[in-house]
């Protein structure tokens, strides 16, 4: 497990270094100071739970590190999402660069705190369900999880994303970059029904979960 805590390691040391230097080369600024808040809100609780799981549990980073899809069906939705992933975070520097949008600062400073509640919720997941790989498939020996936040909704990981991903745009500055931030709306849908398929036929217990727990993503809506 030594291999997994030093990827994940230079995973991290990688964030700190590229997505910085990204938006420093797409907004030409050092007085983007948003984006350099975004970071931190991003970077810092990634890197001490990161540390931490390493430590503590170098399995979940190794499931967390696994990045191909084996499902056609996700693997369709990673190639169409991802051209929309990063016009939303490239079109902030955009727009800073070009002044496109002036976004008030107690607005962006509301979609900094949700970004860091998506971001804090998806870490209590990963807490809870030590099975939550990036992709969608079972593991040897996974049990159904249905306590913390997963007694409210079946896939709070992905209520934590949508939370941080529809945030991020404004929290960065950029009224033009929610546009493209709004696509993760329909993918996370089309992705959430197919790893329900996925989860019904290959999960021990997740249909008698599914008739526990109603609703997949937000109470009382879907």
């Amino acid at each position: 497990m030594k291999v997994v805590t030093r990827q994940a390691l230079f995973a991290l040391m990688g964030s700190w270094v590229l997505l910085p230097a990204s938006f420093l080369m797409m907004g030409r600024s050092l007085d983007w100071w948003e984006a350099w808040a975004w970071c931190v809100v991003l970077l810092v609780p990634m890197t001490i739970f990161g540390l931490w799981m390493a430590r503590t549990d170098p399995d979940f980073i190794a499931r967390r590190l696994k990045m191909r899809e084996t499902e056609r069906a996700q693997q369709r939705l990673g190639v169409i999402g991802f051209p929309f992933n990063i016009a939303t975070l490239a079109i902030p520097g955009l727009d800073h660069r070009y002044g496109w949008s002036q976004v008030p600062v107690g607005a962006v400073i509301a979609a900094l705190t949700l970004s860091l509640a998506g971001l804090l919720l998806i870490l209590r997941v990963f807490v809870e369900n030590r099975w939550a790989g990036r992709t969608v498939e079972t593991w040897e020996g996974q049990q159904v999880i249905s306590t913390g936040p997963y007694g409210i909704v079946r896939h709070p990981m992905y209520a934590g994303s949508l939370i941080f991903w529809l945030a991020t745009p404004i929290a960065l500055g950029s009224w033009w970059a929610f546009l493209p931030a709004l696509a993760s709306i329909p993918i996370l849908v089309l992705r959430i029904l197919n790893e329900e398929e996925v989860l019904r036929r290959a999960l021990n217990g997740y249909e008698g979960y599914v008739r526990k727990v109603r609703y997949r993503l937000l109470p009382q809506v879907w």
